[in-house]
């Protein structure tokens, strides 16, 4: 009867702790808050955003990379709402959101920062938290210069703010970046097609079965519109605006010294980890994790970060 009964309080405490590190940002009993699919207007465009959680929650704002879109936030956002607030919208070209012709609209990071900016203004938040990931963070990065007083935490995952983290992979679009030629121009058109998508997100992935095929034919959706080849190309060749900018919020960082939590796919290619470690010279309280995953991390180690985003806002009295 007593091995019965240690059995069971083993297999009780080992089913507790299970739970708590696969889902302790879930509350028991309780429904996560339905995402809402939502169209704004903003400069005259029609900008998609998925939103979810109550809105007098801490806003996280989750700023999409290349070549993607708010989808690849769909399940974090149901991990978080119900204590989060969150916001993720599509940038131009993008996802659900308007492409207007390149004769009309300059695609830019600047421009892209100031139309969520302008996004945010019309929804009526000024305080907020940035998930920075990939093209995220120059766009999430711009909107800290113009508004540093508002941000209250960085969630950096695979997002770039150091000259370190551009490497190898890098070489033919510093070459873009000194000669925006045709020629080079089309060496790089292959990460947009079928071949280059799928390599984004299963490179460095441990189980590439956990990584949904939905997402690079999703992603065809908007890069297989006329004229969207051109807008990542002129997207490529305006990422050296990026680099010129870093000493700049490296200077905020140190300035503002914002809460920052680290999640970084280690084994991604485009951003290595070479481009997480100095994010520890400029910011005081920085928690790091480097995740056994590739560039898009939220696909594998979702559940990770959502616990390691929950813990270390809640740690800083986010909530």
């Amino acid at each position: 009867m007593k091995t019965s009964k240690s059995i069971l309080v083993v297999f009780v405490m080992a089913l507790f702790v299970a739970t708590n590190l696969n889902g302790q940002r879930k509350k028991s009993g309780v429904e996560p808050y339905p995402t809402t699919f939502n169209t704004a207007k903003v400069a005259g465009l029609d900008i998609f955003y998925r939103e979810a959680g109550p809105k007098d929650a801490p806003t996280l704002l989750l700023l999409h990379g290349y070549p993607t879109s708010s989808h690849m936030f769909r399940n974090l956002i149901e991990d978080l709402s119900q204590d989060y607030h969150l916001i993720a919208p599509d940038y131009p070209g993008y996802g659900r959101s308007s492409q207007p012709p390149m004769s009309e609209f300059e695609y830019s990071f600047d421009n892209f920062a100031e139309i969520v900016d302008e996004l945010l203004v019309q929804l009526k938040v000024d305080r907020y938290s940035l998930y920075l990931m990939d093209y995220g963070a120059p766009v999430g990065y711009r909107i800290f210069e113009k508004h540093p007083e508002r941000v209250e935490a960085f969630i950096v995952q695979n997002g770039n703010a150091y000259s370190e983290g551009l490497a190898d992979f890098w070489d033919p679009l510093r070459k873009l970046w000194a000669d925006n030629s045709e020629e080079n121009k089309k060496s790089l058109e292959g990460f947009h097609q079928i071949g280059g998508l799928k390599w984004q997100y299963l490179h460095g992935v441990q189980d590439s079965t956990k990584v949904s095929p939905d997402n690079w034919h999703h992603d065809l959706q908007h890069l297989a519109r006329p004229e969207n080849n051109e807008i990542q190309l002129a997207m490529f060749y305006d990422y050296r605006t990026n680099v010129d900018r870093y000493p700049g919020w490296q200077k905020l960082f140190r300035e503002y010294q914002v809460p920052t939590l680290i999640v970084w796919g280690k084994n991604d290619y485009i951003f290595p980890p070479s481009g997480a470690h100095p994010y520890k010279r400029d910011l005081k309280n920085v928690e790091f994790h480097l995740l056994n995953t590739g560039h898009f991390a939220l696909e594998e180690k979702g559940d990770e970060i959502a616990n390691y985003i929950s813990n270390f806002l809640s740690k800083n009295k986010i909530k």
